[in-house]
Formats: structure tokens, C-alpha cells, sequence
């Protein structure tokens, strides 16, 4: 039978684990308002220790060379069943076109409209990693660009939080732009989200 304090020490184990494991930019969309860093501190002050994580995951280092100038996001969300098992995913590209960083990241279960703005909220945080001076950002989705544009209403509740959210992260940026891209030409910000989903 497990104790109290074994059911304690399972729990503890588990939540250093996914500190240590979640990217950056998956910590700080669960704790919009705490960097990844805080919530890793905060997850192993009792242990008295600190994740020896990079700050950074791999995949999505910055390369300093590159910070400051302008750079293009294109972002997708994917929902098989609508709602169903869902990925975000996210890559940014520097002014010569070249893929700087990219990741896709499982959502769970959701809507094809929520993943969509995930994947944006993910995205742009990963942007702004690099500091740009101009962002430049390409949705597939028609209704969340319009939406982020002022040209539609945001009736849902379950989308309103994440349209805040967008338009605080965008109004962090020095100067940016959305625009619609049809479907191929965004088919590696959606390979990305489905292998979110793939690697649940």
C-alpha cells in the first residue's frame, strides 16, 4: 500500500521531471506570468536544488548572430476530430528565409480553433527569444488573423483568454504584421503540429 509521504515523493518526481523535460515556451503557456525559469525554481525549491536544464531547449536555441533583425513566424494548429487529439506547431525563419527554430508540441484535446491559437501564443514567444526588430506573422487560419486583425469579433468564450493573450505578447513587440497564407504554402509549421500529436 503507499504512504502519504511515497504518494508525496511520486508527485515530487513527477513534477521535477516535466520541469526538467517541458521546453521553455510550453512552461510559460501553462504560467503565462512567470518565465520558464521561475517555474523551475519554484518546482525545485523543496528539493533545494535547481534543474540543471539549458535555459533554452536544444531545438530551439537562439543563435545570437542572428538576434535583432526581422523574422517571419508561421504557425498551425492541427485537431484530429475537431476536438480531438491536437499539436501547435511553430517556425521562425531570418530575413535570408532560413529556418532558425522550430518545434511541435501536443496539446491534448482540443479544438482546431484553440490549437490554432496555441500555436500562435507558443509561436510568438519563441519568436521573441530573438529579440526581432520587425515580426512577420503567417496563419493558415483565415478566421484567427481577421480576429487578431479587429476585422472579427471574438464571440467564444474559450477563445477570448487566448486572444488576450495574443495581442499582450504581440503588443510586446517593437513592430509587426499578420497575414493569411493558404494551407501549402504553411506545410512546415503543420508537419510541425502533427508531430506534436504523433509524439504524445
Amino acid at each position: 500500500m503507499t504512504s502519504l509521504f511515497d504518494a508525496l515523493s511520486e508527485r515530487d518526481k513527477v513534477l521535477q521531471r516535466l520541469a526538467t523535460d517541458l521546453p521553455d515556451v510550453v512552461l510559460e503557456a501553462l504560467f503565462p506570468d512567470m518565465d520558464a525559469s521561475r517555474v523551475r525554481t519554484l518546482i525545485w525549491a523543496d528539493k533545494g536544488a535547481k534543474a540543471e536544464v539549458e535555459e533554452t531547449p536544444a531545438e530551439v536555441k537562439v543563435a545570437p548572430a542572428k538576434k535583432g533583425g526581422p523574422l517571419s513566424l508561421y504557425t498551425d494548429g492541427a485537431s484530429r476530430g475537431n476536438p480531438g487529439e491536437a499539436g501547435a506547431g511553430f517556425v521562425v525563419y531570418d530575413s535570408n528565409g532560413e529556418e532558425v527554430a522550430g518545434e511541435g508540441v501536443y496539446l491534448g484535446k482540443c479544438t482546431n480553433n484553440l490549437a490554432e491559437y496555441d500555436a500562435l501564443i507558443l509561436g510568438i514567444k519563441l519568436a521573441r527569444k530573438f529579440n526581432p526588430s520587425h515580426l512577420d506573422l503567417y496563419l493558415d487560419s483565415q478566421l484567427i488573423v481577421r480576429q487578431v486583425l479587429g476585422l472579427y469579433k471574438v464571440k467564444s468564450q474559450q477563445l477570448k483568454p487566448k486572444y488576450q493573450q495574443v495581442m499582450e505578447l504581440l503588443a510586446g513587440l517593437p513592430s509587426w504584421k499578420i497575414s493569411h497564407v493558404r494551407r501549402e504554402f504553411n506545410k512546415r509549421a503543420d508537419e510541425l503540429a502533427n508531430e506534436g500529436i504523433d509524439c504524445k
